[in-house]
């Protein structure tokens, strides 16, 4: 395959895993995956991601929009970037093992490492509207 069209692939295949994102979280994926593998990796993880929840918050973490980043691997290791609500939040050290574990648990994902970052802080705009209609927050 030339590199154009590996190129045409994985933009197409990382535009349609983006469709399934918040506006504000991005994803990248391997050229050498194939963009149907990306897709079902990127939805399973998703879908992984959803059942993680803040302990004091009743919205997953994905709706409330922690999840700024998901980069699967050539080697289909993934890495996370996430953040907390607070810096002080009580579940700072629990959350990002649970979406390790979430991320883990996809047939096909080798490894995961997920990195808390602080930069953009989270705020409420980053809540999906499920979350917000959760929280009654409109």
């Amino acid at each position: 395959m030339s590199d154009d069209m590996t190129d045409k692939t994985t933009e197409t295949a990382t535009a349609a895993v983006a469709e399934r994102l918040p506006e504000n979280a991005a994803v990248s994926g391997s050229s050498a995956l194939p963009e149907g593998e990306l897709t079902r990796l990127t939805d399973e993880i998703i879908a992984g991601l959803k059942t993680v929840y803040d302990p004091e918050i009743p919205a997953d973490i994905y709706e409330l929009g922690l999840i700024y980043k998901i980069d699967i691997g050539d080697d289909r290791a993934v890495k996370v970037d996430m953040s907390l609500t607070s810096p002080n939040c009580p579940a700072a050290q629990e959350l990002p093992i649970m979406v390790e574990n979430a991320v883990s648990s996809v047939p096909g994902v080798k490894e995961t490492k997920v990195t808390v970052v602080w930069d953009p802080p989270w705020d409420p705009s980053r809540m999906s509207d499920e979350a917000r209609l959760v929280l009654n927050m409109w």
